[in-house]
C-alpha cells in the first residue's frame, strides 16, 4: 500500500519513481516482486488516471494505491480520499483501472464479461468495483455508519464506447459506474462532484485508521437472513454448548477478559448447526462475530446457504488464514468451524514477508476475538499439517493464561442418528481399540457391500430416482487431471476394470455440466463424478457410495496401509509412515460417515471385500440393494 497526493504522484510518475516505489511497497507487503503484467498495468493505467485528476484540479486529494481490503487478499487499484464539495464530509472514490480496449457481456450471465486477454469470463468491472465499495463499507469502521461517503468507478482508459457498450447492461449506481476514454469529460465531472479541490489528508487518515470488522448494518442483515432461512432446534448437549458460548460472551464483555470454548463431536453431532445458531443470536445482539473454516468447499457452501438472498452476508464467512494481521481482540466472537482443519501456521509461499511471524495459527485465531470458539472432530484430520485437537487448543489457551471450556457432543444426527454405525466405522478402521465389530442392524442406518463399482453406482442411481440424494467418493488412489481444456469433458481418471468415472471438478468453475469443487456435495449434478475427501468433508447426503482403494487393504487379521499407491500430493517423502497410516484411516472414516440413510461400500481388493462382507453380515455375495439385516 502506498499513499500520495495527486500532485506528488503525478510528479513521481513523470520521473518513474512512482512505479519503483509501488514495486518496493508491494515487496514489503507481499514478500515477492509484482508480476510483469501488474507492473505494466501501473505504468499504463496510473498516468491515464493522474491525467484526469490533474485536469480536474484535484492536486491535494490523497491517493491510496493497492489498498488491501480487511480480512481478505483482494486489493483495490486506487482509493481517492478527499472532502465532498457540498457536505464537507469525507468522500472516497474507489477506482478500478482496466487496459481493455473492448469487452462484451457473457451470453449466459450479464454480471460476467468476456475479454480476449482471458480464457474464461471475468466479472463486469461495474459489478467488481461495486463489490469493493460494499465490502469496504461492511468491514471498515470509518465507513460503517456513513455508507454514503463511498462511491466506485471503473475507468477503461483504452476503450471506446463501441468497444464496451455491452457492459452497460449491468445497472449503474453511485457504487458502480463505468467510464470509457470517450467519456473522459463525464468522468472528470463525476470526480469533481464527489471531491473538492482541498486536502484529503484527514479523510485518508480516517479510512486507514478504520477498525476492521463487520458493521452493524451487515450484522443486522445477517441476523435477519439466518433467522428467516432456518429455525434451528438445539437439543441437550447442543444447547449446553450454545449456552456455554453465550455466557462466555456475556462475561467477556462485562469484565473485559477472554475465554476460549472448544466444542468437540463426531460427524453429524450438530457442530455447524450450533455455529449458525450462535451467529444468528450474536448478530441480533449487535456483537461483532465472524465464522471461519479451513475448507474452501465448506466455506463456499456456508456462504451460499447463509447468503442465499443477501449476498453481502457471505463476507462474514472467512478462512483461518485471514487473521494473520487481525487486530488483537478486534472481534467479540470468532467461530472456528471444522477446526480440525487448522494448520501449524497460516503462512504459505505467497504470504508477504512482513506477515511471516512464525506464530501458530491457533494462536492467531485465539488472539483475534474475546471469545474464540473452536468446533472440531479429532478423527477428521486427513492432511499432513492439519493439527486441530482439543489438547493443542487447551495448551495454547493455558500458555496465554486463558480459561478454556470444553463441551463434548455425544448424540449425533448424521448416519440416521445411528451411534451403532459410527462405532462400527471407528472400530472397523481401528481408530478406537477393540478391533472390528460385526454390524448389527439397528433400523437407523443401512450398510451394504457391493461386488463392483457398477453395482454400487446402479444402486445409488435407483435411490436418486426415488428422490434421495447420493454421491460416490473414493480414497485418493487414482491420478487426477486437474487442467481440462475449455469445451472438453472431465477425463475419466478413476478406472476400475471396465468402469471409469471422473473425479469431481478441480477448481472454482463448472466443467461440461459438472459443478465446481466447492459445490460437488450439494449440487445434484455432482452425481456421476467421484468425490475425494477434501470435497466430501463437512457435508452429508442420503446415500453414500465409498470406494476403498488399494491404499487400505485387509490382510490376515489387520489393515495394511500402502502409501506407495496413494496419489495424494499432500503426502511428501518426509511424511512419517505412522502419520500416513493415521491420515488414510481418517480419510475413510470421513467418507464412510457422509450418508444419512445408508452406505454402500466397495473395495478394489478381493480379500478386503470378503472381510467387509463378513463384518457387514453378508458372508456371501449379496445383490446390491439387498437389505442387510
Amino acid at each position: 500500500m502506498l499513499r500520495e497526493t495527486v500532485s506528488e504522484a503525478h510528479a513521481q510518475a513523470h520521473s518513474g519513481a512512482l512505479f519503483l516505489r509501488l514495486s518496493e511497497a508491494f515487496v514489503h507487503d507481499h514478500g515477492h516482486r509484482p508480476s510483469a503484467s501488474e507492473a505494466r498495468s501501473w505504468e499504463k493505467s496510473l498516468p491515464a488516471l493522474l491525467s484526469v485528476l490533474t485536469a480536474a484540479r484535484l492536486d491535494d486529494v490523497h491517493m491510496i494505491f493497492e489498498h488491501q481490503l480487511p480480512l481478505t487478499s483482494k486489493r483495490t487499484d486506487v482509493i481517492l480520499a478527499g472532502v465532498h464539495p457540498k457536505t464537507g464530509e469525507p468522500s472516497y472514490v474507489i477506482v478500478e483501472l482496466k487496459q481493455w480496449s473492448q469487452a462484451e457481456p457473457d451470453p449466459e450471465n450479464d454480471l460476467l464479461c468476456r475479454v480476449d486477454a482471458y480464457s474464461r469470463p471475468v466479472l463486469n468491472p461495474i459489478e467488481q468495483v461495486r463489490g469493493y465499495c460494499d465490502y469496504l463499507v461492511s468491514f471498515n469502521g470509518a465507513l460503517s455508519d456513513h455508507p454514503e461517503h463511498v462511491c466506485g468507478v471503473a475507468y477503461l482508459h483504452n476503450a471506446t464506447e463501441f468497444g464496451v457498450t455491452g457492459l452497460y447492461v449491468v445497472e449503474q449506481d453511485d457504487r458502480g459506474r463505468l467510464f470509457s476514454e470517450e467519456r473522459r469529460g463525464e468522468f472528470t465531472q463525476f470526480l469533481t462532484s464527489r471531491l473538492a479541490p482541498t486536502s484529503g489528508a484527514l479523510a485518508a487518515d480516517a479510512l486507514l485508521a478504520g477498525k476492521p470488522g463487520p458493521s452493524k448494518q451487515l450484522m443486522a442483515v445477517a441476523a435477519e437472513e439466518i433467522r428467516d432461512r432456518e429455525q434451528f432446534v438445539l437439543l441437550d448437549e447442543q444447547r449446553i454448548a450454545y449456552e456455554t458460548v453465550v455466557r462466555a460472551v456475556r462475561r467477556s464483555l462485562r469484565s473485559d477478559h477472554k475465554e476460549v470454548v472448544v466444542i468437540t463431536g463426531g460427524p453429524g453431532t450438530g457442530k455447524s448447526v450450533i455455529a449458525m445458531s450462535l451467529l444468528g443470536e450474536l448478530y441480533r445482539q449487535g456483537r461483532q462475530a465472524l465464522h471461519a473454516t479451513g475448507s474452501s468447499s465448506f466455506t463456499t457452501t456456508m456462504r451460499k446457504v447463509a447468503g442465499f438472498r443477501k449476498p453481502q452476508v457471505r463476507d462474514l464467512f472467512k478462512y483461518f488464514n485471514s487473521f494473520m494481521t487481525a487486530e488483537r481482540n478486534g472481534l467479540d466472537v470468532l467461530i472456528c468451524d471444522e477446526a480440525h482443519r487448522m494448520r501449524e501456521t497460516s503462512a504459505n509461499r505467497y504470504t508477504p514477508a512482513a506477515n511471516r511471524t512464525g506464530k501458530a495459527q491457533v494462536a492467531e485465531l485465539i488472539d483475534a476475538a474475546r471469545v474464540p470458539v473452536f468446533l472440531l472432530d479429532e478423527h477428521q484430520v486427513v492432511r499432513p499439517g492439519e493439527m486441530g485437537t482439543v489438547e493443542q487448543i487447551r495448551d495454547h489457551a493455558a500458555g496465554m493464561g486463558l480459561v478454556c471450556h470444553v463441551v463434548s457432543l455425544d448424540s449425533q444426527f448424521r448416519c440416521g442418528g445411528s451411534d451403532a454405525y459410527l462405532q462400527w466405522v471407528v472400530r472397523l478402521l481401528e481408530l478406537e481399540p477393540g478391533g472390528p465389530l460385526e454390524w448389527e442392524p439397528d433400523d437407523k442406518m443401512e450398510l451394504l457391500v457391493a461386488d463392483s463399482p457398477e453395482e454400487m453406482e446402479s444402486f445409488l442411481d435407483e435411490r436418486r430416482a426415488q428422490g434421495y440424494s447420493a454421491r460416490m467418493s473414493a480414497g485418493y488412489c487414482w491420478k487426477w487431471t486437474k487442467k481440462v481444456p475449455a469445451g472438453q469433458a472431465l477425463p475419466t481418471d478413476v478406472v476400475i476394470g471396465d468402469w471409469a468415472r471422473p473425479w469431481n471438478v478441480f477448481g472454482d468453475r463448472a466443467v461440461a455440466g459438472a459443478p465446481p469443487a466447492a459445490l460437488w456435495a450439494t449440487d445434484p449434478a455432482g452425481f456421476g463424478q467421484v468425490g475425494c475427501v477434501y470435497t466430501a468433508q463437512g457435508f452429508e447426503y442420503d446415500w453414500s457410495g465409498v470406494i476403498i482403494g488399494p491404499d487400505l487393504v485387509w490382510r490376515g487379521d489387520k489393515w495394511i496401509t500402502d502409501r506407495t499407491v496413494s496419489k495424494d500430493p499432500v503426502f511428501k517423502k518426509s511424511t512419517p509412515d505412522a502419520d500416513v497410516d493415521r491420515l488414510i484411516r481418517n480419510t475413510y472414516k470421513v467418507l464412510l460417515t457422509r450418508g444419512m440413510i445408508g452406505t454402500v461400500v466397495y473395495s478394489t481388493d478381493a480379500e478386503t471385500r470378503e472381510k467387509l462382507r463378513e463384518l457387514a453380515g453378508q458372508a456371501e455375495s449379496a445383490p446390491a440393494g439387498a437389505h442387510v439385516g
